[in-house]
Order: structure tokens, then sequence, then C-alpha cells
């Protein structure tokens, strides 16, 4: 297996790595007390908070510092010697989620050749949903010169023999212990191990054999092989193929093999602990009652539902300051809801160039953000079927953006491994 291999993995010398680990950049994008509550966490502290650029500030002035002052800040790190290096390793990561299960991955690094973010894409790794190609500069400004990489890429395998990640489990107490610690605000425990030479092998060779046992798993014969799919991280692994692309480019071969590859957390999609939640869309500065005119007028024979209970899949709720109201909206042309709603988003976005949409994680958060002001609408979407999303990218190509999320935001995984990059 050379798609997904062992990395010279750092990780910091701390005896209190709460402060160190901190959620993806892409959560709480509209609650700045949440990330006012990190950085009091984090205060005086080494932290990858210095080395992220948490999504809720991009809009700020101060932009550009932010990201010489990431750069600045990994250089310090490295120069002050705080990390201890393991060469080439996987870590195998249990993390318990704020629910009481436990999810289970393997962190290591993916080649970037094999992999491809672009429309109709046949390569090993691809994307799961479309990629916003406007997302990308300012991830990929700080990149550029990073000296690191911290990842919060989560790709899927699906491994319905659970014959991968899941045999590790009975060899947990014979590994090395790297970390365990409880993660801030809510983010649950999470524990690594150091996986040994003989598992490494084992790993290796059960995704080689999921590799060739492809046709018989889809009954694709005629179809390019898919074997890892991002499932979160999307935009952080598309701005890693980017640079890599554009170091190639560049002539530096040097440069271009160092970062050719990108850390991740390869997880089971049939991992029990593994839930598909729907990501919901906030509509800002918007007109309540024009609002609702227009999306009568995009989905006409849309009906509303008096009992939830009569709700399916073809259903959404709209959720104002003042009311709840659950429709079920035909949606022809697009095979799941969320791809006709964001393109009816989109057009609206076009005709008033005020209105901002965000993309939420959880039912309250939502409720929360609409029923607080009376220009911000919320549309609360239903979870996708997680079994057929390969079937479905392998066959359709990657979903609407934005379509599903694993798990609530709380447990998304939080920056903690790093990996030289220069």
């Amino acid at each position: 297996m050379t798609v997904f291999k062992p990395a010279n993995i750092l990780l910091p010398k701390l005896t209190d790595f709460t402060p160190w680990s901190v959620i993806a950049c892409d959560q709480y994008t509209s609650d700045r007390e949440y990330w006012a509550n990190v950085r009091r966490i984090c205060e005086d502290k080494p932290s990858t908070l210095n080395l992220i650029f948490p999504e809720v500030y991009l809009k700020d002035t101060d932009a550009p510092q932010r990201i010489r002052d990431i750069n600045a800040q990994m250089t310090r790190y490295l120069s002050d010697g705080l990390f201890e290096e393991y060469k080439d390793a996987y870590i195998y990561v249990e993390r318990t989620l704020s629910d009481g299960s436990v999810r289970h991955g393997i962190v290591g690094m993916l080649d970037l050749e094999e992999y491809s973010y672009e429309k109709g894409a046949q390569t090993l790794v691809r994307a799961t949903e479309g990629t916003v190609i406007d997302r990308l500069p300012p991830r990929v400004k700080i990149r550029r010169d990073a000296p690191l990489e911290l990842p919060h890429i989560m790709m899927l395998i699906d491994d319905r023999s659970h014959s991968v990640i899941e045999p590790l489990d009975e060899h947990r107490q014979d590994m090395a212990t790297l970390y365990g610690f409880d993660l801030m605000l809510g983010g649950g425990h999470i524990t690594g191990r150091l996986i040994s030479d003989s598992l490494k092998d084992n790993v290796n060779a059960a995704l080689d054999k999921m590799l060739q046992n492809f046709d018989k798993t889809y009954g694709l014969a005629d179809t390019q092989p898919l074997l890892f799919a991002a499932g979160d991280g999307n935009h952080s692994l598309a701005t890693a193929k980017k640079c890599y692309e554009d170091l190639k480019a560049s002539g530096n071969a040097a440069a271009a093999a160092k970062a050719r590859y990108a850390l991740v957390e390869v997880v089971n999609l049939h991992d029990d602990s593994l839930k598909f939640e729907p990501i919901h869309r906030a509509v800002f500065n918007v007109d309540i009652k024009e609002l609702i005119s227009k999306f009568n007028e995009y989905f006409p024979g849309s009906e509303v539902i008096d009992n939830a209970e009569q709700a399916d899949d073809d259903c959404l709720t709209l959720v104002t300051a003042h009311s709840q109201t659950i429709m079920r909206v035909p949606h022809q042309g697009h095979n799941l809801l969320v791809g006709a709603l964001q393109q009816f988003l989109d057009e609206l976005i076009k005709s008033n160039p005020d209105i901002e949409i965000d993309y939420i994680h959880g039912d309250d958060d939502l409720r929360r953000l609409a029923e607080n002001s009376p220009r911000t609408a919320g549309f609360l979407l239903p979870a996708m079927a997680k079994n057929e999303l390969f079937r479905t990218v392998i066959l359709d190509g990657a979903l609407p953006r934005k379509t599903f999320s694993m798990g609530m935001a709380q447990d998304k995984r939080y920056y903690l491994e790093c990996r030289k990059i220069k």
C-alpha cells in the first residue's frame, strides 16, 4: 500500500495536552464566544490555536498579519524544540465522543498524487462533496510558507468486513501510549497509541486486499476504484493538493517531494460510532416574508406538514424568530434535497448580495441563531444515509457541498499531531 503510508509525526513534549489541542478551524464559524473561550483556555500556553486560522475571523481586517503570525509561531515551536518526532509512524486513535461512543482511526499520510477534487475524478482518493475553489486562497496562503501541517482531515474507507482498523483493538494494550487526555469544551477524550511494525504491515495488507476486492464489493467491473473518500477537511486536503501542484509546476522537485503527502486520520465508514449528521443552512440579513415568497416560487408544490412524525427525507424545517414550519419539498433534478436547497440559496445570494449563508452543525445551534434575530432564517435538513456514500460518489461524483457532517460540531477532529512539510 503506497497511497496511505506511515509518516514522521510530531507531538509536543507536554504533560498537559488539553490547551494544545483545539477543534477544526471550520467549526463554530458564527460563534465568536466559543473561540474566545478557546483563547482563554490556551492563553500563554503552547497551543495549536496559534497555528491555525479559525474561519470565524476570516473576514476580519487583520487576516494578513494572522497568517504571518501563524507561520512565525510554527518556526518558533520548531526552533524551541517543542516536538518529539516519531519516525515512520502510524498512530492508532481512540476518540470518546460526546455521546460516550468511541471512534477508531489511524493517523498516517496520504499520497496527493492519488487524489483529485476535480469533477468526474477517477482517482483512488476523491472528494465526497463539491469543492468551493473560493475557499482555498486563505488556506493556500497559510500552507504555502508553513513549515508544519496539522490535520483535521478525516478520510473514510468502506471497510464492510472491519479488516483494517478494528483488528488493532485487541493489541491496544501492547502499544506504547503517546497521549491520553480530555479535549476542551465538550470534545470528549482522546488516546493515541504507536502502532508496531508488524501491525503496520497488517494494516497495509488489509488495504491492499480492499483494493483487490473493489469489483466484487460494488459489482462495478468497468469503474475506476475508489479507496479513500474525504469525510471531513475536504478543503484542507484540496489546499494541500493545490500547494503540491504549484510546487511541481515551479520545477522545485525537492520541495514538491516533501509536499506530496498530507497527514490525515483514516476512519472506517462502518465504525459504530460514526453517524452522519445534516449540515443546516442559516440565512442572515434577509427579509423573512420575501424569503418565504421566493422559496414558494422556487419550489412550487411544497406542502406544510402538521405532524413531525410524518416528516421524511424530502422534508425540511424553516426556523424563524416566530415560527417553525415543516415542509415537504419537491426536488426534481436533484437526488438529495440539500442539493436543491443549495441551488436556491446560491441564486438568492446572486439577486441580493447583502444576504449571507452559513453552514451550521447542530439543530439547537441553528435554532438559537434563527430565533434570536428577526432577519435570520434557518433551514433544518434531514440526515443522509451513510451506507450509500461510496456508491453515490463512484456513480454520480461529488455530492453537493455541505451535504453531511460526521457527528456533531464538538465531535469533529481536534488538531493534535503535526508533520514537517518543509
